[in-house]
């Protein structure tokens, strides 16, 4: 990573759970580190990493983060999952604009590196993808089931069509690529692994979709810092920049069921896996009604959707890729990890089921079903209820 080391890396979205990690791991290497996101971060950083706080979607505050800057990585975007999925005028000011705002600023600023955080989902939109690769073309963008996905299809064409633009200051060009990562996990992951524990714990996972021989791909946080070290390591001279104008797929390169993956975050956690399995089919109904409803009440009441249609594909269909071409361009590596450190992380935090919970609600439902026999048997007594 020597051509990192006296870089200054700017990182968007920087105060998020990648971002974050991602802005740590370059600053051990000896990049200098700024960080642009519209809140500040929630962990402590180090006094020299810089926290520049504003909207991606404002061009005259992009710019000033960018000034000054060698390497941009652009990792922020809006409506990944959850009720996140259905808020359109948001999802398409930070993934479309915010992204444009980006390039414009590079291209004025004399930034000649940019990596772009994309996402599976620019070629996949429920079809069957298997062991699948980056001559594959992006999914035609009225087929995909949600906006999220759409305006990253649209952010990383703009990246890719950026590639090679002159630089204002005459200093050379402007040269981009791609990471298209699966589902992130790790110890401390704030945006999926929080809500599927909630479910858990409230007892709403107790079915779960799809074929049994279905395959999916995450990415451990840590693979995906490492793939993001390297893309930026393979756009400098040093490397003929190899990297630019190309998109690569990120994983642990390990395909698995998407709810035998979960398998020991469920039991760690000392909760029964359920036994009982529907159809995809089934689950994307629901989702789209649950979808339907959103509309509807969402403006008196953004509650949270349970699944969406894009999640239920995206958890419930065969979808993996090669990652071939990340190996032998970037040199990447994936290291094997599990969900141990993530279980350990959420029993830290006082999650986990307790040893008489499930006594005490087995006794509270049996108190009120024999409360409820005791209600109907008095009503049907002669002189009681009237």
């Amino acid at each position: 990573m020597g051509s990192i080391r006296t870089d200054t890396c700017l990182i968007t979205g920087g105060c998020g759970y990648f971002g974050y990690r991602l802005a740590c791991s370059l600053h051990k290497k000896g990049a200098k580190i700024v960080l642009f996101d519209k809140a500040p971060p929630s962990q402590e950083i180090p006094e020299d990493i810089v926290f520049v706080q504003g909207d991606i979607q404002e061009y005259a505050q992009v710019e000033k983060a960018v000034t000054g800057v060698d390497c941009v990585f652009h990792i922020a975007s809006y409506g990944m999952s959850g009720r996140e999925q259905l808020n359109r005028n948001l999802i398409e000011g930070v993934n479309v604009q915010g992204t444009e705002n980006i390039l414009k600023a590079c291209v004025e600023q004399g930034v000649s590196r940019l990596i772009y955080t994309s996402t599976f989902n620019v070629v996949f939109g429920g079809q069957v993808i298997e062991n699948g690769d980056e001559s594959l073309p992006y999914l035609p963008l009225h087929l995909h089931p949600d906006h999220y996905s759409r305006t990253k299809s649209l952010a990383e064409m703009a990246v890719m069509k950026a590639n090679g633009t002159v630089l204002k200051n005459g200093d050379g060009v402007l040269r981009t690529c791609a990471l298209r990562p699966a589902g992130i996990y790790g110890p401390g992951e704030q945006r999926h692994l929080p809500r599927v524990v909630d479910y858990i714990e409230k007892g709403i996972f107790r079915f779960v979709y799809g074929d049994p021989s279905s395959l999916v791909e995450f990415v451990h946080v840590d693979n995906l810092v490492s793939a993001h070290e390297l893309a930026g390591e393979a756009l400098t001279p040093e490397k003929q920049h190899r990297s630019a104008g190309q998109a690569y797929f990120i994983s642990d390169n390990r395909p698995v069921n998407n709810f035998e993956f979960f398998r020991p975050l469920v039991e760690g956690l000392g909760y029964p896996f359920p036994k009982l399995r529907l159809p995809v089919a089934l689950i994307y109904m629901f989702a789209f009604l649950t979808e339907m409803i959103h509309h509807l009440v969402g403006p008196l009441y953004n509650f949270q959707p349970l699944l969406t249609r894009t999640e239920v594909y995206k958890t419930g269909v065969t979808h993996y890729f090669n990652m071939a071409k990340a190996k032998e361009e970037l040199g990447y590596e994936p290291r094997e990890y599990n969900l141990d450190e993530v279980v350990q992380w959420f029993r830290s935090r006082g999650h986990g089921k307790k040893p008489h919970s499930s006594f005490l609600t087995k006794l509270l439902v049996d108190c009120l079903l024999v409360a409820a026999v005791v209600a109907v048997v008095l009503s049907y007594l002669p002189g009681v209820g009237g």
